[in-house]
């Protein structure tokens, strides 16, 4: 099956101009923290989650059945959404559209950056990104669906 990388890159740049907060705090990000391990439970899934703006910290979880390998997963994705300002899902999405990948197009280290879904970056409306909303443990769509729902959810006041 052949994707349809127009549609998916417009799709994605769409949940970026959707989901931005008017501000966001600690208790911002405990709430979003909270709704992404209730999300996950839920489902049944175990996966690593982290909240930052900046280089802070504000929320870290590390379910049963997640290993080190997710924190280094969250680190090289939010790498990758600090340098460009876009989910790792779209910078991978991107290149893949290209006929070639991001590691190869960049030259970046495949160690330090993976444009693999599950990063976001959190944006304030009329400020920009500040920061990243992050999960890892699944294939890297059903991440980056993960952090998508729980944005909305969140924003929505649901």
């Amino acid at each position: 099956m052949t994707e349809d990388f127009q549609t998916t890159l417009a799709q994605l740049l769409r949940e970026e101009d959707e989901l931005q907060f008017t501000a966001f705090d600690a208790d911002t990000a405990l709430a979003l923290g909270l709704r992404l391990v209730e999300a996950a439970r839920h489902a049944g899934q175990a996966v690593s989650i982290d909240i930052r703006v900046g280089e802070l910290q504000l929320f870290q979880h590390a379910m049963r059945g997640t290993t080190p390998d997710n924190a280094d997963w969250i680190r090289r994705k939010n790498n990758v959404v600090r340098r460009y300002a876009h989910s790792s899902f779209y910078m991978g999405t991107l290149y893949r559209s290209r006929g070639t990948s991001f590691e190869a197009q960049t030259g970046l280290d495949a160690r330090e950056y993976a444009a693999h879904g599950g990063a976001f970056p959190l944006l304030v409306r009329g400020v920009g990104a500040i920061g990243t909303v992050t999960v890892s443990g699944l294939p890297q769509a059903e991440d980056h669906a993960m952090v998508v729902a729980a944005l909305r959810a969140q924003l929505g006041g649901s």
